[in-house]
């Protein structure tokens, strides 16, 4: 592979990766694909078509100031000139570029995925951005009439539905009146993980714009993106709790244990037991393995009439209704309750001890075991007309979405009811 780096001061960086193609492709990197060495944002894909290429590389999270541009014009001019057919290709804070610097460049198509209009925040309000602006590498850098042309092209993939690049897209399209457009909803600011293809990229970058065209390519790269079906998960559960068994039956998934986050994790397990008997092929796409126990137990009612269980699979304390818990009898276990002592269930006919260290991760021991290094049992206390569950000076509590946290009080939501199952 021929690559080289053609122009570089303290804040981009330009690679050239020779290729056969009449198109010179510039490809734009982002916050995550900054200057490393010679790479080149989307490489892989551009190599496997043999584009020609200029990687511009951002080496600080600082939006490709202009000056920097300029420079790096000035600097490579003899080795673009031969290339009538440009293109511009970036996400993020690179489909900004794209768009930004599409007359600089004079760029014949550009397509641009979750772009922003500007960071500056007298430009648009967006948190997430506006701590990178710095007046004097940054002035005057919103995406303005003179940057753009109706000659050119332009192509920009976003999620309609996500506010924060909504508010920019609102302001880049008034500039580009011919613009074109791709949505791709509930997929928040993960245009540029969800789309990586190499076959799709190369019909960004080269196939005539048709909008059933490229639909149709985006469905089949995003129905195998596993980042296309967490995003979808995030965004849906919280008010299509039924959503997920639909994905999860209709979609050959197989993720990694890791794939989601803790807390992502336990509200795709509390909808899963709340709303229908999950089973093993269920749990093994969404990355879940566990063994099947099974056991009598008794049950210990929260302050809202729930029952408290400790669930295998997020290995948590939460409690659940009454019915959720008979569904899910293989993954919700009952708290063990008869008196004073150590917080315990019984699995296979096996007891265990319910420890947790002082960063609240909760972990089953075997009675007869030693507990790992920084571990603690949890302590249930008996009086007269409740249980309390308790770690250290801290005692469990419920809230009415079936939540339990460890606060330093006894507010009547700790307090605990025995309820003998018959």
């Amino acid at each position: 592979m021929d690559k080289h780096i053609i122009f570089e001061d303290g804040h981009i960086r330009a690679i050239f990766m020779k290729g056969s193609s009449q198109e010179l492709i510039f490809s734009f990197g982002d916050l995550i694909t900054r200057a490393k060495g010679t790479s080149i944002n989307a490489e892989k894909s551009l190599e496997k078509f043999h584009f020609n290429v200029i990687g511009v590389m951002p080496k600080e999270k600082s939006w490709f100031p202009e000056a920097s541009m300029r420079a790096m014009l000035a600097a490579i001019q003899d080795l673009i000139a031969p290339f009538k057919i440009r293109v511009g290709y970036g996400g993020s804070m690179g489909g900004y570029a794209a768009i930004k610097y599409s007359n600089l460049l004079d760029l014949n198509r550009i397509v641009a995925l979750v772009p922003q209009y500007s960071i500056d925040p007298e430009d648009i309000h967006d948190p997430r951005y506006n701590m990178f602006y710095h007046a004097d590498l940054n002035a005057n850098m919103r995406i303005q009439a003179q940057d753009v042309s109706a000659q050119r092209e332009y192509i920009v993939v976003y999620d309609q539905y996500y506010a924060e690049d909504r508010g920019h897209y609102l302001k880049i399209q008034p500039l580009i009146p011919h613009l074109h457009t791709l949505h791709l909803p509930f997929t928040g600011h993960d245009a540029i993980a969800i789309l990586a293809n190499s076959e799709l990229l190369n019909d960004f970058l080269t196939h005539p714009f048709d909008a059933p065209f490229f639909y149709q390519k985006i469905r089949k790269v995003k129905k195998n993106s596993k980042f296309y079906y967490r995003k979808v998960i995030e965004n849906v559960l919280p008010n299509h709790r039924w959503s997920l068994g639909r994905i999860l039956k209709y979609n050959n998934l197989q993720l990694d244990s890791n794939f989601f986050d803790a807390k992502l994790k336990q509200n795709l397990i509390r909808s899963l037991l709340s709303n229908k008997q999950v089973d093993q092929h269920d749990l093994n796409k969404l990355g879940l393995q566990i063994q099947l126990p099974y056991e009598n137990r008794n049950v210990l009612l929260d302050h809202f009439g729930h029952g408290l269980v400790f669930n295998i699979i997020s290995q948590k304390i939460e409690s659940y209704a009454a019915h959720a818990i008979a569904l899910n009898h293989k993954f919700l276990i009952p708290i063990y309750a008869k008196g004073s002592g150590l917080v315990q269930i019984y699995l296979n006919d096996e007891r265990y001890l319910i420890s947790m260290n002082d960063r609240h991760v909760m972990k089953l021991c075997k009675e007869q075991d030693a507990l790992a290094a920084g571990m603690h049992p949890l302590i249930l206390k008996k009086y007269s007309d409740y249980f309390v569950l308790s770690y250290k000076d801290l005692n469990l509590s419920s809230d009415e979405f079936g939540g339990n946290d460890f606060v330093e009080d006894l507010p009547d939501t700790a307090k605990f009811t025995l309820e003998l199952e018959q």
